[in-house]
């Protein structure tokens, strides 16, 4: 079955918006974990808006869950992502001012940067992902950058679900049938709901792990932590 990994950096948002540790992520993580996550998915960025360096630090010594560190690889995220030693490493190519995740990797372009970062990341057993549009020349791309696995940047197909789902969906499979060519993994992230997960699933049943942040933590303010990620498993389950 698809794995489910919880962004959890909604909930720093909200601590950091009053200061103090109210909400206490590690403890929500740990919450999350309880109620039945496969893995919690963080992502740090230079300007700490949300998740901070030493949240991967403690995240890391607590958690029994794979946990995924997200973000672009630039020399101090290297730096903790060898330090800490996640079960997986997402490189995304966030500019440090961005909002959120808006563009996956052109793996050709960059080709000799990310076969350097993937190559020293795995040298100390980290799972390596690249984020990348579904297309599969970026997919066919990253596996030459000696990645483990793609993640496909599912907001265009969040966007498109609710006018034609078929449609939405057709590039990703697309995608992801390039992805199981070349015996990559496959993630798949970005405004996944509790809409629209289970159609995307049925479609691509090979998906190793979904990350939802936003979705599920909105979805938690009206349904609860427990229920929300309960119905999250639930729609992963019945796809």
């Amino acid at each position: 079955m698809t794995k489910l990994s919880v962004n959890i950096n909604k909930i720093a948002v909200v601590r950091n918006s009053r200061g103090g540790n109210m909400p206490d992520v590690t403890a929500a993580a740990l919450a999350i974990e309880r109620f039945g996550a496969d893995g919690i998915t963080v992502h740090p960025r230079p300007d700490a808006r949300h998740i901070r360096y030493d949240d991967v630090r403690a995240l890391k010594r607590v958690l029994a869950i794979e946990l995924n560190v997200e973000g672009n690889p630039i020399p101090e995220f290297v730096d903790l992502v060898l330090e800490t030693c996640p079960a997986q490493v997402t490189l995304v190519p966030d500019a440090a001012d961005a909002i959120t995740s808006n563009a996956g990797w052109d793996t050709v372009r960059h080709r000799a940067f990310l076969a350097d970062v993937a190559g020293r990341f795995r040298e100390r057993g980290i799972r390596v992902s690249i984020f990348v549009d579904p297309d599969p020349a970026m997919v066919a791309g990253a596996k030459a950058c000696g990645a483990d696995r793609v993640e496909l940047y599912t907001e265009a197909y969040a966007r498109e679900y609710a006018a034609d789902p078929a449609a939405a969906a057709a590039p990703y499979l697309a995608a992801a049938e390039e992805a199981r060519r070349q015996g990559l993994g496959l993630n798949a992230g970005h405004d996944l709901s509790l809409e629209n997960l289970a159609y995307f699933v049925r479609r691509i049943p090979w998906t190793d792990e979904v990350s939802i942040g936003h979705a599920l933590i909105s979805d938690a303010l009206y349904l609860g932590l427990e229920n929300t990620v309960c119905l999250y498993r639930r729609a992963l389950e019945r796809a």
